[in-house]
């Protein structure tokens, strides 16, 4: 089963309310996911090689627990594509496309994965462009960091707590410019 058929056999109301019971930080951006799920009802789904996988992981050293979502090819041509990948910044026609992984339609229902991958390809934003352009932004600045001498990479090098603060404070800017 694809994405896309995950979607079509289900209901925004009913989606909406397991994708806020599971981030109940995000109903602040219900009417975001609804346009979200409205325009990939209307999109054609792209052919990959890819299967998504949602699965819960455990942190052995604070005994927590997360879901991720990732992507594993179906037929890997190197290494590399033999382990998990992120899907984040994947175009929404190729999310619609992928098949879910066995495994995860055994540990999740159906809701629940699809609360998950909505959450996951939102991630960066509401819209594919602003994925887009947050992915050219961090492409660019591998670029520049990968162009600086030893010293400049140390100076300049930022935690990823300090990244993702830095990303929540943005977000929390622009969610108060449209309230302005």
């Amino acid at each position: 089963m694809t994405l896309k058929q995950l979607l079509q056999n289900n209901f925004w109301l009913s989606i909406s309310t397991i994708l806020f019971d599971l981030y109940p930080g995000e109903e602040k951006n219900s009417e975001g996911y609804e346009d979200v799920y409205a325009n990939l009802l209307m999109m054609n789904p792209e052919e990959t090689d890819m299967t998504i996988v949602v699965k819960t992981v455990f942190d052995h050293f604070d005994g927590s627990a997360y879901v991720d979502v990732s992507g594993r090819y179906k037929h890997p041509k190197n290494e590399e594509e033999e382990f998990s990948q992120a899907i984040e910044f994947t175009p929404w026609k190729k999310w619609l496309g992928m098949d879910i992984n066995e495994e995860s339609l055994k540990e999740f229902t159906e809701l629940e994965i699809l609360a998950h991958c909505l959450y996951e390809m939102t991630f960066a934003g509401f819209e594919e462009e602003e994925v887009q352009e947050q992915l050219n932004n961090i492409e660019q600045s591998m670029g520049e960091y990968e162009k600086m001498t030893d010293e400049e990479k140390i100076e300049n090098n930022r935690s990823l707590e300090d990244f993702l603060d830095d990303l929540m404070k943005d977000e929390e800017d622009e969610e108060e410019n449209k309230n302005l």
